[in-house]
């Protein structure tokens, strides 16, 4: 059975488009023995991916296989678009474990990312302990006394009932393990990285009020991508694995489009393909991805195109190519693409 539950975390602190963090947990049923069975080798990962419509290179399945083995988190790089965020989900759904994912922006910290008081609920106790503070201090003996009995109050405030886990802190908790996606992690500053170190070498988190966390018997599973917007710290680096995921080349990206989209034609995906590829090779502000692909592959579809041609091309490149520049540069071109595409 399956359970995706999403919620929003308000901050009036933060500016208007970075008002949230978005927290998808994806709650599944599995086990320890299935997944020791399907991460047994690499050839089983490749194809379960395959089983779950992920095509993707060996390379690919190696990478995870290491990062279960080794229980090493992967540092998944490569241009936008080409399956970095989906590897993530399709091996939390493969492997049948819940999913937690942080979202980077800038301005991320710890309150958002690893844990935060409940104010709201230390206040309401507050007003309780007010309410009744005479009969928590009777028999009291002098100030420091007195002192003492508040202190221990202070302390239940500053407990694990007061705090509020966040994605990094909820990763750790989960007993039977889970894969926890920390996306786009160039987005966010250099000082997050920093948070993320304790928790990537020795999947725990230290918290000054309480001490060190440790995850359950099942340490996560954990994805950080990157699109390489900046330069990420080699202390970050050296934690993980690395794995680069580049532009697929024309027989992976057809295998993948008939993976996606098994309706469409067999010469109208070998056409599409093609001319994608060949729009790679452009000087583009944006080349197309893997993502782009799948769309079009889909509007082609709900077009009842047969086969690719002038007109159509000029109507539907802007699922492809995002900015108007690249659309005008392309115009002039279309002809000879759409030429290359179908006698290749």
């Amino acid at each position: 059975m399956l359970y995706i539950v999403t919620v929003d975390l308000d901050n009036a602190a933060f500016c208007a488009e970075k008002s949230f963090l978005r927290v998808v947990v994806v709650v599944v049923g599995g086990t320890v023995t299935d997944i020791d069975k399907l991460a047994g080798s690499v050839s089983n990962l490749q194809a379960g991916f395959e089983s779950h419509r992920y095509i993707c290179s060996s390379q690919i399945a190696t990478a995870v296989y290491l990062a279960y083995q080794l229980r090493k988190p992967v540092l998944v790089e490569g241009p936008a678009g080409v399956g970095k965020t989906e590897l993530a989900k399709t091996t939390a759904e493969m492997f049948e474990l819940p999913l937690i994912r942080l979202q980077c922006y800038e301005g991320l910290d710890e309150a958002k990312a690893i844990y935060e008081w409940k104010y709201g609920k230390q206040l309401l106790y507050t007003q309780v302990l007010k309410e009744t503070l005479d009969e928590v201090l009777q028999g009291a003996k002098g100030f420091t006394e007195s002192v003492k009995r508040l202190h221990e109050f202070g302390d239940i405030f500053f407990s694990e009932e007061f705090m509020e886990p966040r994605p990094l802190l909820k990763a750790l908790k989960e007993e039977n393990g889970c894969v926890l996606l920390i996306d786009e992690v160039d987005k966010s500053d250099h000082e997050f990285e920093s948070l993320l170190l304790e928790i990537l070498s020795e999947y725990q988190v230290s918290i000054p009020e309480i001490g060190t966390i440790k995850a359950k018997a099942e340490p996560p599973i954990v994805f950080l991508t990157s699109n390489n917007t900046r330069e990420i710290s080699d202390a970050l680096k050296r934690r993980c694995l690395h794995l680069y995921i580049p532009f697929p080349d024309t027989d992976l990206e057809q295998r993948i489009i008939h993976a996606r989209v098994p309706e469409i034609p067999p010469e109208l995906r070998r056409q599409l393909v093609t001319f994608i590829q060949e729009l790679r090779d452009l000087d583009l502000k944006k080349v197309p991805a893997i993502s782009e692909t799948i769309d079009w592959a889909r509007t082609l579809l709900l077009l009842h195109t047969e086969s690719l041609d002038a007109n159509l091309v000029r109507d539907t490149l802007n699922v492809i190519l995002k900015f108007q520049e690249d659309i005008d540069n392309v115009d002039a071109e279309i002809t000879t693409l759409i030429s290359k595409a179908i006698k290749n």
